[in-house]
């Protein structure tokens, strides 16, 4: 009897100690889940990878993350978004350009600034413009009178009153002899010559003689232009596709372009005939199929046969951008989907469109960031802030 009973204690003591050790198992796993749970939290509050925002604190000026984490310390007078790799800061009255760390790959020593295009950036240097590269050193010494970026190989200039065209190299492919020249669009820019505008290709030739008295660039091979008080829209030919007839029109746009006529708006096809009636007081391009359309005080949203989709009702619009359009309601500003349903309330003083997964928006003084669906991901902190961009 005696043996039955040590056995059965025995039996029982191994029974309880081999449970212990997987008690500990059964309460770690779900901790470790949590903690992957959390990481991946943290990984989608950080935002789109690379991408830094320009903040100003009081005076200074930095950067942040998608998490709203200072990449680079507010400590520049002034400063602007990155853009290509590299930023343009000011710093003791000069302006340089910093990398994504904060360093300086070109020190301050510019009295102005601008990005880098096709390789190289205008900067001002003893109140004259130039071109360096992206060690710093002048590709182009500063001789303008003013200048814009490189586009396509070519840059405008203006030396003395007049404007030409330059190469890399710094020389004139078309001499200065233009009171206004705009950039290239689809092979042409519009240039002035006295008071009347036409078009020239690259080599400075006239394609379209000056005629016009204020003309705008071409777009989908059409180009709006002003003869007396009445525009109309020419080809590359320089013939009237559509004669001047409006008191003011827009460009095409998904089609139809916005037109004027006895103070009233309405929309045109390419051939000059209307889809749409005038009739609003004010008319916006055709965005992602619908336009923004302004009758008495209110905002409204029409399609392309100039059905309202969403009646007027606000007091200020802004073009739909990937499904989402900004309105104002008294003073505060929102979000709206297609159906014209708030997705965001309106509660900001100030919002911008949404930019790689952000919208920057302010209340009272103060600017943060919001995601898709009205969350501040980055509470409003900052006196001053930019878009993200890289």
């Amino acid at each position: 009897m005696k043996k039955l009973t040590f056995i059965l204690i025995l039996f029982m003591a191994c029974t309880v100690f081999g449970q212990k050790p997987v008690t500990p198992k059964k309460i770690g796993a779900p901790k470790a889940a949590k903690e992957n749970a959390l990481m991946e939290t943290s990984s989608k509050k950080a935002g789109p990878a690379d991408f830094l925002a320009l903040v100003r604190v009081v005076k200074d000026w930095g950067y942040i993350d998608g998490s709203g984490a200072y990449v680079i310390a507010p400590q520049f007078e002034n400063a602007k978004s990155f853009s290509g790799g590299y930023a343009r800061v000011r710093s003791a009255g000069d302006w340089g350009f910093i990398d994504k760390k904060g360093s300086f790959v070109i020190n301050p020593q510019f009295e102005r600034a601008e990005d880098f295009s096709n390789g190289l950036a205008r900067v001002l240097k003893f109140k004259t413009w130039g071109y360096i590269d992206e060690t710093g050193i002048f590709a182009i010494n500063p001789q303008f009178n003013d200048a814009e970026d490189f586009n396509d190989g070519f840059a405008r200039v203006k030396k003395g009153l007049l404007w030409g065209l330059i190469d890399k190299k710094g020389n004139f492919t078309v001499n200065p002899q233009f009171a206004e020249l705009a950039k290239f669009s689809e092979g042409l820019a519009r240039a002035r010559l006295g008071k009347e505008w036409g078009y020239i290709d690259k080599t400075g030739k006239w394609e379209i003689n000056p005629q016009f008295d204020d003309a705008e660039d071409f777009d989908g091979g059409l180009a709006r232009v002003r003869k007396g008080m009445q525009w109309g829209y020419i080809d590359k030919s320089g013939t009237y596709t559509i004669n001047p007839q409006f008191e003011a029109a827009g460009e095409f746009c998904e089609g139809l372009a916005s037109a004027k006529k006895m103070r009233q708006w309405g929309y045109i096809d390419k051939k000059g005939t209307w889809v749409v009636n005038p009739q609003f007081d004010q008319a916006g391009n055709f965005t992602e199929g619908f336009a923004k359309v302004k009758k008495g005080r209110e905002w409204g949203y029409i399609e392309t046969s100039g059905t309202y989709v969403i009646n007027p009702q606000f007091d200020d619009a802004e073009d739909f951008n990937d499904n989402f359009a900004r309105v104002r309601k008294g003073s505060q500003w929102g979000f709206i989907n297609k159906k014209g349903l708030y997705v965001i309330n309106p509660q900001f003083d100030k919002a911008n469109d949404f930019v790689n997964d952000f919208s920057l928006v302010r209340k009272g003084t103060k600017w943060g960031f919001i995601n898709k669906s009205g969350i501040l991901e980055i509470n409003c902190m900052f006196n001053d802030a930019e878009d993200f961009s890289k």
